[in-house]
């Protein structure tokens, strides 16, 4: 087998994942729709969406945040898949990324368990998301990925396990 039948394999399961993202959102988005046209003022619907966002945090779940232009990707204890939404929260940085700026992606994770595998699991985060840039059209070059870091202090386990991605000049 090839290196190139790899990388055609990769891509493959590149474009499936970024496929089932694109449906899910799709979905996601069309239910708020359908649940904001059902006679709720906006404002009461609106103010519903936003706190999940924050419950995710501090749960196991996987969810994704952007906070003041930072995309940041929360994962579930011991795994490094993405939540859903994830393309529509990265779009402006795909769009930076397309116009030239350059994006670093950070990985972070707690200090609890095996701090070797910690390391591999947060380098594994790091690289779904920047598989998922790439499947969006984000060339690889236009990437920089961090060094996985350690977060200490008294934070909260779920705040540690992230990815951030930010625009930089």
């Amino acid at each position: 087998m090839s290196s190139q039948d790899n990388e055609i394999e990769y891509r493959v399961v590149a474009v499936v994942l970024v496929a089932v993202i694109v449906l899910v959102t799709g979905f996601a988005v069309g239910l708020g729709v359908h649940k904001s046209r059902s006679g709720v003022p906006s404002t009461q619907a609106a103010a519903p969406a936003a706190a999940p966002a924050v419950a995710a945090v501090v749960s196991d779940d996987a969810s994704v945040v952007v906070e003041n232009g930072v995309v940041k990707f929360y994962f579930a204890s011991g795994k490094a898949d993405l939540a859903p939404g994830a393309l529509v929260a990265l779009g402006d940085a795909i769009a930076a990324a397309k116009a030239g700026k350059r994006l670093v992606l950070s990985g972070f994770h707690d200090a609890t368990g095996d701090p070797a595998f910690n390391a591999e699991l947060a380098k594994q985060r790091a690289l779904a998301v920047r598989n998922a840039l790439v499947g969006a059209g984000v060339a690889e070059a236009s990437m920089e990925l961090k060094k996985p870091v350690q977060t200490t202090g008294s934070g909260n386990d779920a705040e540690a396990r992230r990815v951030e991605v930010m625009i930089a000049g």
